[in-house]
């Protein structure tokens, strides 16, 4: 039963990441254009929003409890984050860079952290 769920969890992880890079890696046709969604950041919640849901993720496939995996968590979310923005210039039609995106990426990222170390607080 043990190992199920310990599947279950990186299964979910998995498709987590999936799902958004797809989303990230959506031609800028394809999104909305209301500028009220502008004046709100909605752009930078969901970034945030995303992120957060991910690291709850993988850190609860890999519940390791040393601090030095949550750094290491964090810094992979960073080169993450990182490396969607470059995509998006590059090689995605009507995207691009945006340092305030990784931003939302990295404070979604440390809130999800908080937010697991909160629900499985021993």
């Amino acid at each position: 039963m043990l190992k199920w769920k310990v599947f279950r969890y990186k299964a979910a992880a998995i498709a987590w990441l999936l799902i958004i890079s797809c989303l990230f890696f959506l031609p800028g046709s394809a999104l909305p254009q209301e500028d009220w969604l502008d004046k709100i950041y909605f752009d930078k919640w969901v970034h945030i929003g995303l992120f957060a849901v991910l690291i709850f993720l993988w850190k609860s496939a890999f519940n390791w409890n040393d601090y030095k995996y949550n750094f290491i968590l964090l810094s992979l979310a960073l080169i993450y984050g990182f490396a969607v923005e470059f995509i998006q210039l590059y090689w995605i039609p009507n995207r691009s860079f945006d340092l305030f995106d990784v931003l939302a990426d990295m404070t979604g990222s440390i809130i999800g952290l908080f937010v697991w170390l909160r629900v499985y607080k021993k």
